[in-house]
């Protein structure tokens, strides 16, 4: 077949593409694999659709547009992509702008159009002069980048393209990665090998597997990443480094994704010998100025500064006496003219602060809701503490009406089995995300808060915490690679549902197959409520073990207060749970009054949530007939059984996907199965030393004594 190029576009050599070097299934290719399309029908039905392709425009995002084309079509239908520079047959896919294409201009497309803004799209099924046509229209090349992605995304999970007229408008502007990369290659909460970033090498050698993350990142609309971790190192602000995220943004530039960097705050002192970072010194705001002048000389696209001030130990200015409004307002006002904004981020607390460190974040930043300058970001995790299993939503949504908040969520898995558990993510954050804060009365949901539309911001964005590593799966986990998916989806889409998302990437990571599809959809759904019950069940919080986070440690009790078990479950003779409510710490006080209600009465509080809120009595009975401490016992082995009963279902599945991901996964259960009884036995056993009721008699009893569990010790955690 005879193959023609618009003017000015080169064919791409399929042998340089990293993509399709890929030997066995390995998981590399994430969810763009572009198998063959197994369903003859579906086959013939796409071959008839897709006779030529006809793309207007000249960019590098146009480039990526037509590469990524050939390569799926070329993968799904097993035939090289015609691309055309006139129309001529039925069975087009037209794909431009009205500025690029005279033909996109002519369709009746202008008030969808006007809809979809900077980054959205318009697919549908048009007749152009008799001939029957699929068109991908946006406002700009990023757009029409996005839309082919999603087109792919339909023949990838076999929709039928004939009838698809859909529009797509991202709920938020600024979709973002968070990676808590060292210099040094190492990942803080990292559990997938090393940084994807070799900065020894930069930028003399750029590795295919930094546009290939790219493209996965568009592919599901992330358009941002912070390049390095929070807990900031000044070095990455130096002409040496600069250099390096130079040579990253510029790969990553087509595929519409800015770099941001984080800003340790004192680095004035630290690499500019000032003898101060006082947000209110001229010489301190002369310095940021000139620095981050010389940042957009190397990155003209920067998108600007993620900063942990104040908070465990990092710099900020209240060392110097100043708010994190000064703080963060000394920042923005330089990034402002180069269109750079602030992401501020609201986790802090002090242990020298007598006060639950549920409550510290609200009491600092509340008063201060007004303050911030028109592009910062208070960034706010889901939950008042830790990305903890299960979290009751964080009382700042809602709480700053002038002040435009990000929302972090975690995507690596730091309390959640980090690289060895099966956890779909997606729950936990539609959970939060749906969360009414009645802010303005019912129906204002957190997701309402994020996009902007609660209380009408010009700015609006969700973070997560990347999960990503230089592992060849770039996951570790191959389940952990939906948590990625997820994330992106939601982030472009707030209104998708769990199980929308989950069967997606099954049908592109693995199989077409419904007996495939079906039992591991079920499985993904309800394995996030599997882990909370083998790990942290009835509202149960930050027991795991310390510095590394990995296992059970109900019993640290050494250190600061804040980071002890001990602080947070608050097990006595006579119960367990912290008391957050009107008697307690009061931290139901800082929600608004239908949320405060509900929470501080046991009797309408979610029982999921209990122990977060009450400290109840062990013999209280609860919803089920059972009491508290017989509810807990069965809720640890449940939350065991559970993973049997996954393990038996992914068994079941032997065959129907390729040996070398079902082997992995398998052998990976096996390590969640034991570990969820690590988790059972060790809990259990210490909270009965202040209960002193017997196990439930039908439940079996570990065979090891609470020393035994309390003794172990695991070394060389990655990710600490």
């Amino acid at each position: 077949m005879k193959r023609i190029f618009p003017l000015g576009f080169l064919p791409v050599c399929f042998a340089l593409l990293s993509f399709t070097a890929v030997s066995g299934e390995d998981g590399y290719r994430l969810w763009l694999r572009y198998e063959a399309i197994s369903d003859t029908g579906i086959s013939r039905s796409y071959h008839s659709a897709l006779q030529q392709i006809l793309v207007t425009g000249n960019s590098g995002t146009i480039d990526a547009v037509r590469e990524e084309l050939e390569r799926g079509l070329e993968g799904m239908l097993g035939k090289k992509a015609l691309f055309v520079s006139q129309l001529i047959s039925n069975g087009t896919l037209m794909i431009g702008t009205p500025e690029s294409s005279a033909l996109i201009a002519s369709l009746p497309l202008k008030d969808q159009l006007q809809k979809t803004g900077q980054e959205g799209y318009v697919i549908k099924n048009c007749n152009v002069f008799n001939k029957a046509c699929i068109v991908i229209a946006a406002n700009n090349d990023i757009g029409l980048l996005y839309g082919t992605f999603h087109f792919l995304r339909l023949l990838q999970t076999y929709h039928d393209i004939g009838t698809t007229d859909l529009i797509s408008i991202p709920s938020t502007q600024i979709r973002l990665l968070n990676h808590w990369d060292n210099l040094d290659r190492t990942v803080e909460r990292g559990y997938a090998g090393f940084s994807l970033w070799n900065w020894h090498l930069l930028p003399g050698y750029l590795s295919p597997r930094y546009k290939d993350y790219a493209r996965v990142n568009a592919s599901i609309g992330i358009n941002g990443a912070v390049l390095t971790n929070v807990n900031a190192n000044a070095l990455v602000l130096t002409p040496q480094y600069l250099e390096k995220a130079a040579a990253l943004a510029g790969i990553f530039r087509p595929y519409g994704i800015r770099i941001y960097l984080t800003a340790r705050f004192n680095a004035p002192v630290e690499i500019g010998e000032l003898p101060s970072a006082d947000p209110l010194d001229p010489r301190v705001n002369e310095w940021w100025e000139k620095k981050i002048t010389e940042i957009y000389s190397y990155i003209p696209d920067f998108g600007g500064f993620l900063v942990k001030a104040n908070s465990e130990g990092q710099p900020g200015p209240q060392n110097y006496g100043r708010t994190h409004a000064e703080g963060a307002n000394m920042l923005a006002r330089t990034l402002a003219p180069h269109g750079g904004i602030v992401m501020w981020r609201a986790f802090v607390y002090d242990n020298n602060i007598p006060e639950d460190r549920a409550k510290q974040a609200y009491n600092e930043f509340t008063p201060l809701d007004g303050k911030f300058d028109r592009n910062v970001f208070v960034q706010v995790k889901n939950g008042p503490i830790d990305f903890q299993p299960r979290e009751p939503f964080h009382p700042l949504f809602g709480a700053m009406p002038n002040t435009p908040m990000m929302m972090e969520f975690q995507i690596t898995q730091e309390y959640l089995g980090q690289g060895t558990h099966l956890v779909y993510l997606a729950p936990l954050f539609k959970e939060c995300l749906e969360s009414d804060t009645y802010a303005r009365g019912k129906g204002s949901e957190i997701s309402k808060v994020i996009d902007g539309t609660l209380e009408n911001h010009g700015y609006s964005g969700m973070a997560g915490v990347s999960n990503i590593g230089d592992e060849r799966n770039w996951c570790g986990h191959p389940f952990a690679q939906a948590n990625w998916y997820a994330f992106g989806r939601l982030a472009w889409d707030l209104s998708l549902t769990t199980g929308t998302i989950a069967e997606e990437w099954i049908r592109m990571t693995f199989t077409n197959d419904d007996g495939f599809i079906i039992p591991v959809k079920q499985m993904m759904l309800n394995s996030r409520e599997y882990a909370v019950n083998y790990m942290t069940p009835l509202g149960l919080h930050h027991i795991m073990a310390m510095h590394h986070h990995h296992g059970p440690g109900p019993w640290v009790d050494e250190g600061r207060p804040d980071w002890t078990s001990v602080y947070y479950h608050r097990a006595d003779s006579t119960g367990i749970g912290f008391d957050r409510t009107s008697r307690g710490s009061n931290a139901i006080s800082q929600y608004f009054p239908e949320v405060r209600q509900m929470f501080d009465n046991p009797g309408t509080c979610p029982e999921s949530l209990l122990l977060w809120f009450h400290h109840m009595n062990w013999d209280h009975t609860l919803s089920s007939g059972q009491t508290v401490w017989e509810e807990l016992c069965h809720a640890y082995y449940r939350g065991v059984d559970s993973v049997k009963k996954m393990q038996q279902t992914w068994n079941s599945l032997a065959g129907k996907i390729d040996a070398e991901r079902f082997n992995h996964v398998k052998a990976l259960l096996e390590i969640q199965r034991k570990e969820s009884i690590w988790w059972r036995n060790a809990c259990v056993l210490y909270f009965q030393t202040f209960s002193r009721l017997p196990i439930p008699e039908e439940l079996e009893k570990p065979d090891q004594t609470v020393e035994y569990y309390r003794n172990i010790k695991k070394y060389y955690v990655p990710g600490i």
